[in-house]
């Protein structure tokens, strides 16, 4: 049915010939053509209204359908409902008389009228942008920008849940290297990789925004190192990512044969050691700094003294689980697996994150240790020997320790930063 008002067998109508494109204060017994084309406008009642007063409106462009028009109360009511109502269907035209203080404005003539709340939600851009039923998703696979235009309210959303992971660590080089540490991995859940679609899933850990430009930061994984005779390198750390108050810590390095002293590295995630004739082999430590949940585990630890040829690599710690023990006591053992990473559907589907480096073999044993599901890299085999197969990128995901003699590692996988919140309803 056509959308019209009889003027003549209805109100004495006084039509403004302005057309409104903004913000505007309406007066009794006058008609408004309302362009929202640009942006949607907020028409306010008059305040102190008495029985009998009218406002009448008409969608200028037909657009109220992409921007629609919205009617403020202005402390009154509308159709007994103290809450804002809109215009929102291309063409609509409405009057809206005054009755009393019990019902308010009422639409005489009523074109799809729809009570709206008083709900604000968060406007945000930046990193690759994508929406996942009511929610918007921004991810950042390098460093960055979030930038907030509005901070929405309680009554929308005012608060975004995140994923910050750090970058993963190379493993050892030479043979028998360490498995690299994942990134930290932190989200804004209790338990990490336990992100739900169902805000009530995720108590408290959403963090609040304001009108602002934050920098994100996306950190590289470590550099693999070379390993030439006589060259034993443990594996270089990840780099932090950081976003608002949130920091996850860089992997920790494999460590290597022939430098038990230092140990392997600490991190978000530890790196593994290997197996060795000197009684410090201890793997590196994990969810260091401390943060609570943790953010990562402990690489792989191998007891000394280890006759040869039991020198094999442990793998990295993970986001959920340790780095496993490379076997150097009789009977010999494998090299040892990564740790495995978190899974998480923040993104709108199921994707592992932050698994640890596998351990490398050594000479003579064709064999290494697997990386942890979420993008942790494979050990090299000890024969022939094989470098270590790099983390995966932006996953966090840990090096492979080298295999064989010489080898280098794998280096570490980059990390990643995923921001998502309520933008509609």
């Amino acid at each position: 049915m056509a959308n019209y008002i009889d003027i003549k067998n209805s109100y004495d109508i006084l039509w403004q010939s302005t057309i409104q494109t903004g913000n505007f204060n309406a007066t009794s017994g006058k008609g408004y053509f309302i362009n929202t084309t640009s942006a949607a406008i907020t028409m306010t009642l008059p305040s102190s209204p008495s029985s009998g007063d009218f406002v009448a409106v008409k969608d200028y462009a037909r657009t109220f359908g992409t921007n629609k028009l919205i009617i403020d109360p202005n402390g009154g009511k509308i159709q007994g409902d103290p809450a804002n109502s809109a215009l929102d269907q291309n063409g609509d035209t409405a009057v809206l008389v005054y009755i009393d203080s019990t019902k308010g404005w009422l639409y005489t003539q009523e074109n799809t009228v729809t009570p709206v709340s008083n709900a604000e939600y968060v406007v945000a851009s930046g990193g690759t942008e994508t929406t996942c039923g009511d929610y918007k998703i921004h991810t950042f696979n390098s460093s960055g920008t979030f930038t907030v235009t509005s901070a929405g309210n309680c009554a929308g959303s005012n608060t975004v849940d995140y994923m910050v992971i750090a970058g993963g660590a190379a493993g050892g080089t030479y043979y028998g290297g360490g498995g690299g540490g994942a990134g930290g991995f932190r989200e804004s859940v209790p338990v990490p990789g336990a992100w739900s679609a169902s805000p009530k899933a995720n108590p408290g850990g959403a963090l609040p925004v304001s009108v602002t430009a934050y920098p994100v930061t996306v950190g590289g994984g470590g550099s693999p190192r070379p390993s030439s005779a006589g060259n034993y390198a443990p594996g270089d750390a990840g780099s932090p990512s950081i976003f608002s108050t949130i920091t996850s810590a860089g992997g920790g390095g494999g460590n290597c044969v022939n430098n038990p002293f230092t140990g392997a590295g600490a991190g978000g995630s530890g790196g593994g050691t290997f197996g060795s004739n000197n009684p410090v082999c201890a793997g590196g430590s994990g969810n260091s700094p401390p943060t609570s949940p943790p953010q990562g585990n402990p690489g792989g630890t191998m007891r000394a003294p280890v006759p040869e040829p039991g020198k094999i690599g442990s793998g990295g710690g993970g986001a959920t689980a340790a780095g496993a023990l490379g076997g150097g006591a009789a009977p010999l053992g494998g090299p040892g697996a990564g740790g495995a990473g978190a899974t998480t559907s923040i993104t709108g589907s199921s994707v592992s994150y932050a698994g640890g480096g596998g351990g490398g073999g050594v000479p003579g044993l064709n064999n290494r240790g697997l990386g942890g599901t979420g993008g942790g890299g494979n050990g090299g085999p000890g024969s022939p020997s094989t470098a270590g197969t790099p983390g995966s990128t932006n996953t966090g995901g840990g090096g492979g320790g080298g295999g064989g003699a010489p080898s280098s590692s794998g280096a570490g996988g980059s990390g990643k930063v995923v921001i998502r919140y309520k933008f509609q309803n």
